[in-house]
């Protein structure tokens, strides 16, 4: 049995008018996020250790879902409470989206090709969902319940097929997943390489157990190791620039600590797995290090 293309790539072959529009808007993004790092790592979720996006777009979907319930609970009995509370939990689902709409922004200004189409597919969804909930909300101020309800119930469906394409994004095109999450290493020390080969400011990629290591050498010339694909999309951190005992990914700007691993700025949110490293005899060997 033939298996089944996701609906986010099937959309994403339709919105290929979109990338003129894409390559414009990305780098406006990506330069009123790099002025503010702070707001960049908090919309990133790089200070959470998690990506802030997923958690923020439950908030929106469940008070939606809950406004469907009552308008339905509404239209059987008749009851003035229901409706009530089903116009507060729309109101709520609205002001809920912006937020969920700045953090998807952010995870957006990375992506290239079909990816990018897919987001942008997801994007244009949950706009099209949240101006129908704004009509809604005005139709009941207005009395016209019936045409209000149609209208957040159109809504609700756009964006659930926008929550699909999200999950179709992080579960299958591994959008903001942990590229090292299966990264392991030696459990023992493992030679890897003589003293005298590692330069002051080398930054080497090495396969060590099937694992690829970045090795270098801190301020104080002692070795140390981390992964050397970058958590958050899988770029080479052999590649990149050196800051000190940091290093900066070559493909999104991701900086880490050589030493420890940890996540300085975003996009990445998860720290690079970390290696022990010592020097025995002139060579030097490594293992992992335990969380």
């Amino acid at each position: 049995m033939p298996q089944q293309e996701m609906v986010g790539r099937r959309l994403a072959r339709r919105l290929t008018w979109l990338d003129p529009v894409e390559d414009k808007l990305q780098p406006l993004v990506r330069d009123a996020l790099r002025k503010t790092m702070p707001l960049r790592n908090l919309l990133d979720g790089t200070c959470l250790g998690a990506p802030l996006h997923p958690a923020l777009t439950d908030v929106p979907v469940g008070a939606m879902a809950t406004a469907l319930i009552l308008d339905a609970a509404e239209s059987l009995t008749g009851s003035q409470r229901c409706g009530e509370a089903a116009d507060g939990a729309l109101a709520v689902g609205v002001l809920a989206t912006l937020p969920a709409a700045l953090t998807g922004t952010s995870d957006w200004r990375d992506l290239m090709g079909e990816t990018r189409r897919v987001a942008s597919a997801h994007a244009l969804l949950n706009v099209g969902g949240l101006v129908l909930n704004i009509a809604s909300l005005v139709g009941r101020v207005r009395g016209s319940r019936r045409c209000a309800k149609a209208s957040s119930g159109a809504a609700f469906a756009l964006s659930s097929i926008a929550a699909h394409i999200g999950g179709e994004l992080s579960y299958g095109m591994s959008v903001r997943v942990n590229q090292d999450a299966t990264h392991t290493g030696p459990a023992e020390f493992t030679d890897v390489l003589a003293e005298e080969d590692l330069a002051s400011d080398a930054l080497m990629r090495l396969e060590v157990d099937g694992e690829s290591v970045l090795l270098a050498r801190s301020r104080t010339g002692a070795p140390v190791a981390i992964a050397a694909v970058c958590s958050h999309a899988g770029g080479p951190l052999e590649e990149g620039e050196r800051d000190g005992d940091r290093v900066v990914c070559p493909w999104h700007g991701s900086c880490f600590e050589m030493e420890t691993g940890e996540v300085v700025n975003g996009p990445a949110v998860f720290p690079q797995p970390r290696y022990e490293a010592r020097v025995r005899a002139g060579r030097i060997s490594i293992r992992r290090a335990e969380p």
